[in-house]
């Protein structure tokens, strides 16, 4: 019987409010014959824990009950200051709260634990932009916490990148994702759950509807699922090209990283000068002819012949740009 699982018990009690056997079972990954046996030792020890019989049921916290936060490891610690990295919270407008709550958990903490979790928030930083980019204006940013915390829908007038570009929609806001420093709002039509980038938003009118956000929604899984969906979208074709030595030293920093996988596991060499020949997937023409312009003389496309014109055209323009040919 571990003493850290029944703590782990009576916090997940403290922070649930009501949690059936199946329930905490889960979420600790153990028997739910074990989580009967968890809870009787609970109440063995003192602890104030009754059940909620019939459909809807579970166990639950004598009303006012509550624990010091004790038992706490040095990594639980760590990870808890962590979690209150200062930059994205002071994007949702929640600065003051995150440093409140911090001062409040390092109080509760012991002195070990305290000088610990300190030295750990004084040497993490986090800046989500990434580089040679601005931070994006999100003026829009705080009505949407607010939307998804209170459940409150919210009239939108938004610039998306296909005709027509500007669109106004109802949404009914389920959580909002920070990825790479950009903003983005998973929320609701009337028809389905989509995507929006916040900085993209021209006008945000919070109303006075209510609406409930589906049980079985998990914001972690519509992201992954999102993010799969967005990359099956992204390349519908593939170019073959061949890259110099130096063009393949280089490509890593001037593609994305699932065209330098692709050039790893299809290159074949051409010659004995050290260049090779590979096959990459492409978004469309305009975009690899831009992309691929970036390597210059280090790369040369085969095929498609569309996009062999495409690059020998934009050459062509060049050269006449700068006087030549």
């Amino acid at each position: 019987m571990s003493a850290g699982r029944l703590l782990s018990v009576l916090l997940l009690l403290q922070s649930r409010g009501r949690v059936s056997a199946r329930g905490i079972a889960d979420e600790l990954g153990v028997s739910v014959r074990t989580a009967y046996r968890d809870v009787v030792r609970l109440q063995a020890a003192g602890v104030p824990v009754y059940a909620e019989p019939g459909r809807g049921g579970g166990y639950r916290l004598l009303d006012g009950y509550r624990t010091r936060l004790t038992g706490m490891s040095q990594g639980e610690a760590r990870a808890l200051l962590l979690a209150g990295l200062p930059g994205p919270a002071a994007d949702l407008g929640l600065a003051a709260e995150v440093t409140a709550a911090r001062l409040k958990l390092l109080a509760a903490l012991p002195t070990g634990l305290r000088e610990e979790a300190a030295r750990t928030a004084a040497v993490f930083h986090l800046d989500a932009p990434a580089w040679y980019r601005e931070p994006e204006q999100t003026p829009y940013l705080v009505v949407f916490v607010d939307a998804v915390l209170n459940r409150r829908v919210v009239d939108v007038r938004y610039r998306r990148w296909r005709a027509p570009q500007e669109v106004r929609r109802r949404l009914r806001p389920y959580g909002l994702v920070l990825k790479s420093g950009v903003w983005y709002l998973v929320a609701a039509t009337e028809s389905r759950v989509a995507t929006y980038r916040v900085t993209q938003v021209l006008d945000a009118v919070p109303s006075d509807e209510r609406f409930d956000r589906p049980p079985d929604f998990d914001l972690g899984v519509y992201w992954t699922s999102y993010l799969d969906d967005f990359q099956r979208r992204r390349f519908t074709g593939t170019a073959t090209i061949r890259l110099s030595a130096r063009g393949r030293r280089r490509l890593p920093d001037n593609l994305p990283p699932e065209v330098v996988r692709a050039v790893e596991s299809t290159a074949t060499a051409v010659g004995d000068d050290g260049w090779v020949e590979a096959v990459i997937p492409t978004e469309s023409t305009e975009h690899a002819c831009g992309e691929l312009l970036r390597l210059g003389v280090d790369v040369e496309v085969v095929a498609p012949a569309e996009l062999r014109r495409a690059m020998a055209d934009t050459v062509d323009v060049l050269a006449r740009t700068y006087g030549i040919g």
